[in-house]
């Protein structure tokens, strides 16, 4: 059986459906589903069992894995980048993460988990090494104290452990999670509600709407963690994205294109989109002061020594695979 925490969450039910496509259906999905809404990612995906979050927490510190247990994706997390309650995210993203390393130490069960680009602080580089990890924030610190942990375990775990350290994730099934979805999410939703984007003006030296950041789709973050699982001899922390950054108005058009070709309307350049107002620039946030990165782009070479030769698909492809999905899914 495979153990997925945050089944029901945005990559963790991206996870069990890539499982699903492969005929894997002996999965218990572990959640937190005190917002229920989280649920409709479950309904068309094939599992054998559920467990609630604290209650798999309770079992484990107490009983260990269950004994049919095969491997652990641990996906579950607070992914609220502006969460204020320490206690809490400490209590969700280390103390139950560590909890579940041991475990799978002691039973020889193979952990991949999500770590998370956050740690690598506001200007990268992005790279993995401890010189490059300045976490910012209370999610991005306990991340980074979580693959600390396994750093200091892995010379002797006798079973695999892999981090993945995701970055801009967009994609299916991210609804519920309201401010905190993709960029993608939110600009469809900008541009289907008011015909407009708004984006920062230019920020780090960049100009306006020109931040890059490593977008990268679901449907490869799935990929990458089946891989690992089907690699049993990869451990260590791997960053997963593109390799190649990408701005925020090319995401904005690559949104506002897939919308009008829907309508039979011609593509339009960025300058376009401009002189229509249908981008618009406005100041960051000032909450967001010395915290908001500019850029960012993963430097895969962990990655592709561990053998995943795949490329990642463009942002062109998967924006336009999304927003297609998501105006299917709105007049369901």
């Amino acid at each position: 059986m495979i153990v997925v925490t945050g089944g029901a969450g945005f990559i963790g039910s991206n996870i069990v459906r890539a499982l699903n496509e492969q005929g894997r259906e002996e999965i218990l999905v572990v959640d937190d589903l005190s917002d229920a809404s989280k649920v409709v990612n479950l309904t068309d995906l094939r599992t054998t069992d559920y467990a609630d979050r604290t209650t798999f927490q309770r079992e484990i510190i107490n009983h260990g894995l269950p004994a049919e247990t095969t491997a652990i994706f641990h996906q579950g997390a607070c992914s609220d980048t502006m969460a204020t309650d320490g206690q809490e995210v400490m209590q969700t993203n280390f103390t139950f993460s560590k909890n579940l390393l041991e475990v799978c130490i002691e039973a020889q069960v193979p952990l991949i988990y999500a770590s998370s680009a956050a740690v690598y602080g506001r200007d990268g580089p992005f790279s993995v090494g401890v010189k490059n990890e300045i976490p910012l924030n209370i999610y991005a610190y306990s991340k980074f104290l979580f693959d600390q942990l396994v750093r200091s375990r892995l010379s002797t775990c006798r079973s695999q452990v892999v981090g993945l350290r995701y970055f801009n994730v967009y994609g299916p099934r991210e609804a519920h999670k309201g401010r905190m979805a993709s960029v993608v999410y939110q600009l469809f939703q900008q541009f289907q509600s008011r015909g407009s984007i708004r984006l920062f003006n230019g920020t780090g030296g960049f100009p306006d709407g020109e931040q890059r950041r490593d977008f990268v789709s679901v449907e490869d973050i799935a990929l990458v963690n089946l891989y690992m699982l089907d690699h049993p001899k990869a451990s260590g922390i791997i960053n997963v994205g593109t390799g190649c950054s990408r701005s925020f108005n090319d995401v904005a058009l690559a949104v506002i294109n897939t919308c009008r070709a829907g309508h039979g309307e011609p593509e339009w350049s960025l300058q376009d989109a401009q002189q229509s107002e249908a981008i618009v620039y406005f100041p960051l946030p000032t909450e967001l002061d010395g915290k908001y990165q500019s850029f960012t782009e993963a430097d895969l070479k962990e990655l592709r020594t561990l053998g995943y030769a795949d490329e990642m698909m463009s942002l062109e492809v998967g924006v336009r695979n999304y927003v297609s999905y998501l105006h299917s899914n709105a007049k369901a």
